[in-house]
C-alpha cells in the first residue's frame, strides 16, 4: 500500500479555492561552493536533464562533475549575484506578486498566485501541499518556460506527478505546456527590442541564443528546437528583419555531445573575426534574467565577440517585470483558468475587463 501524506483538516467556506503556480528552473541558496554542490546534485541528478544510465552517471557526477564543477559555478553566480539573492529567484517572486495584483484587477482576487522552483527552494511539492492546505482545489502549474522541453517543462510536469502519487485527494491541476508563439508574449520581446533601438540605435545582427539541447533530444522528437525557430522567426518578422539581419543560436553546451547548432559563443567569434560592427544579443527563451542571460550572454560571450575583433556588443535583457509581459501572462493564465468556476464568471463587469487583458471571450 503508498504511504500518503497526512490530510490537511477540511476548510469549509474558503473563497480561493483556484491557484496559479509559476514555476522556474532553480538556483542555488547561496553563490557558495557547498550551495553549489547540493543545488547540481538535484539538478543533474534529474534523469530528464542526463539522459545517461544511472549507475554510470552517478559514478561520473559523484566522482568528477560535484567535485570540479560547483566551485567554478559559484564564482560565476558571485559576478550576478543581488543584494535580495539570485537574479532568477527575486525576478520570479516579483513576476508571481504582479501577477497576482493582475488578476485581482481583472476581477478574480480569489484566484492564488504562488511560486515555486523545480530544483532549489521553495520546492515544488512544499508549495502545493501548503496551496492544500489553504483549501485550494484547483491549480494551473506553468511552467516559466515559453518552449516545450521534456529537461524543462517536463520535468516540471514529472514533479508534480511525484507529489500526486504522495497524496490521497489530490487538487485538480492543469498545465500550460508552453507559449512559444503567444502573440502577448512575442509582443513583449518586440517591445523590449524596441525601445532599447529608439535609444541605441539598431545593430548590424541581432542575435537569438536559446539555451542548448543535445543534439539527441530533436532525434527522439522532442519539439523545443523547432518550437524555438517558430519564436525567433515571429519575433524577426515583427521587427521587420530579413533573414540576413537576425541569427538563432543555441548556448549553454555541458559536455562533448552534439548539441544544437549553431552554437552560440562560436557564431559570436565567427561575427567577431568577420570585423561585424555591432552585434545586439537577446534570449528569448527566458522571461527572468539569470545565469546563462547575465554571466554568460552578458559577460563572458561579449568578451568572445570583443576579443575575435568585433566592434560593440549589446546584451537586451528578458521581460522579467515588464507591464506588457505581466499583461500577458496573465492573458495566458486566464485562458487556461477557462471553465473553472472564477469571479469573472458571475460578475460581467469584471468579465469584461479580463477579455480586454486577453482572456478568452
Amino acid at each position: 500500500m503508498p504511504r500518503y501524506a497526512p490530510e490537511p483538516a477540511p476548510k469549509h467556506g474558503a473563497t480561493r479555492r483556484t491557484a496559479v503556480l509559476l514555476v522556474n528552473l532553480g538556483t542555488p541558496e547561496a553563490p557558495t561552493r557547498s550551495a553549489l554542490r547540493a543545488y547540481l546534485g538535484q539538478f543533474l541528478w534529474d534523469p530528464r536533464i542526463v539522459e545517461i544510465p544511472r549507475p554510470v552517471w552517478w559514478l561520473i557526477l559523484n566522482l568528477f562533475v560535484l567535485n570540479l564543477r560547483p566551485a567554478k559555478s559559484a564564482a560565476k553566480y558571485a559576478k550576478i549575484w543581488l543584494p535580495e539573492g539570485s537574479p532568477l529567484k527575486v525576478h520570479t517572486e516579483r513576476q508571481a506578486k504582479l501577477l497576482n495584483g493582475w488578476m485581482g484587477e481583472s476581477g478574480n482576487p480569489e484566484v492564488a498566485v504562488a511560486w515555486a522552483m523545480r530544483y532549489g527552494r521553495p520546492a515544488i511539492a512544499g508549495e502545493l501541499d501548503r496551496l492544500k492546505e489553504d483549501g485550494v482545489e484547483r491549480v494551473l502549474v506553468v511552467p516559466a518556460y515559453p518552449q516545450y522541453a521534456a529537461s524543462s517543462s517536463g520535468s516540471v510536469m514529472d514533479d508534480v506527478a511525484d507529489w500526486i502519487k504522495r497524496t490521497r485527494n489530490p487538487m485538480e491541476i492543469r498545465f500550460v505546456k508552453h507559449f512559444h508563439d503567444d502573440p502577448g508574449y512575442i509582443a513583449s520581446v518586440v517591445a523590449t527590442v524596441k525601445e532599447y533601438w529608439a535609444t541605441t540605435g539598431r545593430p548590424d545582427k541581432l542575435l537569438m541564443s536559446f539555451h542548448g539541447l543535445p543534439r539527441r533530444s530533436l532525434d527522439l522528437g522532442d519539439p523545443y528546437y523547432c518550437e524555438c525557430q517558430k519564436t525567433g522567426r515571429l519575433i524577426a518578422e515583427a521587427l521587420g528583419l530579413t533573414t540576413a539581419q537576425y541569427l538563432i543560436t543555441f548556448q549553454s553546451r555541458f559536455g562533448k555531445a552534439e548539441w544544437l547548432k549553431p552554437y552560440t559563443q562560436a557564431t559570436l567569434e565567427e561575427l567577431g573575426h568577420a570585423g561585424t560592427r555591432r552585434v545586439d544579443v537577446i534570449c528569448p527563451g527566458f522571461v527572468a534574467d539569470c545565469l546563462e542571460t547575465l554571466e554568460e550572454i552578458a559577460m563572458d560571450c561579449k568578451d568572445d565577440f570583443l576579443s575575435s575583433g568585433g566592434g560593440e556588443y549589446h546584451y537586451i535583457p528578458a521581460v522579467n517585470e515588464r507591464p506588457d509581459w505581466i499583461a500577458a501572462l496573465g492573458g495566458l493564465v486566464s485562458r487556461h483558468l477557462s471553465g473553472w468556476a472564477l469571479a469573472s464568471s458571475h460578475d460581467p463587469d469584471a468579465l469584461a475587463r479580463a477579455k480586454a487583458h486577453g482572456a478568452p471571450s
